[in-house]
């Protein structure tokens, strides 16, 4: 049924009267008359009489007011939803992230994702480095907060922040009672590294550390966090240069100490499908700007 005629008959139904009605419609009475008489005609049956105070609804009148006013709020209500949508407003947005950005960011990005955006739905799923590029691509997840970014090229990146590398050593370790450690005491020592073995090493950024500065440490183990990587140094398996948010929620008996001559740092990025258009999207790297700035 067309929407504009049911608006002409709530309208004529609320003033009682054709004339009324078509001044509120900001249109002439004759093409409303027209109107009315035409639904009447399509419903098969009389919807107003005219009584002594103006037009009244028959029964079968009254059974559409009530339904055609209900009809003509959803419709409204539906146009709204989709400006809210298209305005980033509402929908909802999954949001993946990595492990070691958990206690350094989402305590600030929630917070500000409620107040910017109140009416988006939002979900959170953790990710990993063999996870998190298929996690984009499938749209399982929109955006991924990542370290580093990742390198794709149906994959959007916003980089937002970077992080200082520091090194992680058990806290018995002579290099504990260090202010800094310096690049050459690496040398030789055990290193747990990251990434994980089916990603290039040479592409790390701590990979690229150590070479500019000639220090080879031979790699014991391979993991896929930062959380595990600490877990293998305080086990005594070696050391870890990571991220300085590491330091939040790391376990007790590791200290972590900065890199002499070395202001090295990993980039904190926004990935999302570079096919996805959604406005969530730009009002998300905002909210991350921001909670990442105050880190």
């Amino acid at each position: 049924m067309d929407l504009r005629r049911l608006r002409y008959f709530v309208a004529v139904a609320e003033e009682r009267s054709v004339g009324k009605a078509a001044e509120r419609l900001r249109m002439a009475q004759p093409p409303l008359s027209v109107q009315i008489r035409r639904l009447e005609a399509d419903i098969g049956t009389p919807l107003f009489r005219r009584g002594t105070r103006g037009m009244d609804l028959t029964e079968a009148g009254q059974a559409l007011l009530s339904r055609a006013s209900e009809a003509l709020a959803l419709a409204a209500d539906g146009v709204e939803a989709a400006r809210a949508v298209a305005a980033g407003r509402h929908g909802r947005i999954t949001v993946g992230y990595m492990f070691v950005l958990a206690n350094a960011i989402l305590p600030r990005l929630i917070p500000e994702l409620r107040r910017s955006i109140p009416g988006v739905d939002l979900e959170f799923a953790e990710l990993s480095a063999s996870t998190r590029r298929a996690r984009v691509l499938d749209r399982s997840v929109t955006v991924a907060l990542c370290m580093p970014a990742i390198d794709h090229p149906e994959i959007q990146v916003a980089r937002i922040g970077t992080q200082r590398f520091v090194l992680a050593v058990p806290a018995g370790s002579s290099l504990a009672r260090l202010n800094a450690v310096p690049m050459s005491r690496l040398q030789g020592r055990p290193l747990i590294a990251l990434p994980k073995p089916d990603e290039e090493p040479a592409s790390s950024a701590v990979a690229a550390l150590l070479r500019r500065h000639q220090i080879v440490m031979p790699i014991v183990g391979r993991v896929e966090t930062v959380h595990s990587a600490l877990s293998l140094v305080l086990a005594g398996e070696g050391l870890a240069i990571v991220p300085a948010c590491a330091k939040l929620g790391a376990p007790s008996g590791i200290v972590f100490r900065p890199l002499r001559d070395a202001t090295d740092s990993i980039e904190i990025a926004v990935c999302w499908r570079r096919d996805s258009h959604s406005p969530l999207i730009r009002n998300f790297v905002k909210c991350a700007e921001k909670a990442v700035a105050r880190l």
